[in-house]
């Protein structure tokens, strides 16, 4: 009998560790092929041998930023997503707040809005939203890539799900002590809602520091392109060296998995208190 519960369980975790590795798998080859030569990358045959790079080697990691703007690309990617992770936190979790506690006439018509428009791709309203950035004066600036992804309908409802299950006495206690709801909110509320702070954080800065379509329309000069506009002009410039592309590559990844690393435990909690799944 007490077999059986260790076999299932050395089972999930061979499972759960083969499935960790599939996803490991491609960026460890990026990162190896980061250091070969070209002639290497693309290298047919020799097994799990072949994966190593013969002589480890920084020159496509120097050839990135000798052929394009790396730098530049970098900084206008952390910049605007840094924007949109500051602006959509403080924007979001006051609506999910309002949403959650305050009581107003249309508040649940309302909040069946914002959860339809978590369905809404960014396909769907792609071209009036440029058509509407245009009108503005907006295209080619950082204004028209943070502007409009600042209030997240999806992180909305992430604050509103946490802040329904924030117990109401701490806030009374503050309310008692004549503290106002500005003050409720930045010095009570704020302070124990880290976990869906950091989710939010970290999801919509993954998502921001990945998007191409929109900066791909609204953008046409290397001042403001992001980092995977310059990762798909860098793979057009001739000659195609895919050493350089898997450099650039790794140096693009990297922010995300440190941005990860520093907020893992608070992610993973808050992952379990929103009660999302997957």
């Amino acid at each position: 009998m007490t077999g059986e519960p260790y076999f299932r369980k050395l089972l999930v975790y061979f499972l759960l560790i083969a499935l960790a590795l599939s996803f490991f798998a491609p960026v460890a080859m990026m990162l190896l092929g980061s250091f070969k030569p070209d002639d290497e990358v693309l290298l047919q045959g020799g097994g799990l041998l072949s994966a190593l790079p013969a002589d480890f080697s920084w020159f496509n990691y120097q050839d990135v930023f000798a052929r394009v703007p790396f730098l530049r690309y970098l900084f206008n990617s952390a910049l605007i997503g840094a924007c949109i992770v500051a602006g959509g936190l403080l924007v979001n979790s006051m609506a999910g707040y309002a949403f959650a506690r305050l009581r107003w006439s249309g508040r649940e018509r309302l909040l069946v809005v914002v959860v339809a428009l978590m369905i809404i791709p960014l396909e769907a309203i792609a071209v009036p939203l440029f058509y509407q950035v245009t009108l503005l004066g907006w295209r080619d600036t950082y204004w028209v890539q943070i502007i409009p992804f600042v209030a997240n309908a999806f992180a909305i409802y992430l604050f509103y799900s946490f802040f329904l299950d924030l117990p109401k006495e701490l806030e009374e206690a503050a309310c008692i002590d004549g503290a106002g709801p500005w003050r409720i909110f930045f010095s009570i509320v704020a302070p124990n809602a880290k976990p869906v702070f950091a989710t939010v954080a970290v999801l919509t800065f993954l998502t921001q520091w990945g998007a191409f379509l929109w900066p791909l329309m609204v953008t046409h000069s290397e001042a403001v392109r992001p980092l995977p506009l310059g990762i798909a002009m860098f793979y057009s410039l001739p000659p195609l060296q895919w050493g350089d592309i898997f450099a650039f590559g790794v140096m693009m990844v990297m922010p995300v998995l440190l941005i990860f690393v520093l907020f893992q435990r608070w992610f993973v909690q808050g992952v379990a208190t929103t009660g999302i799944k997957g």
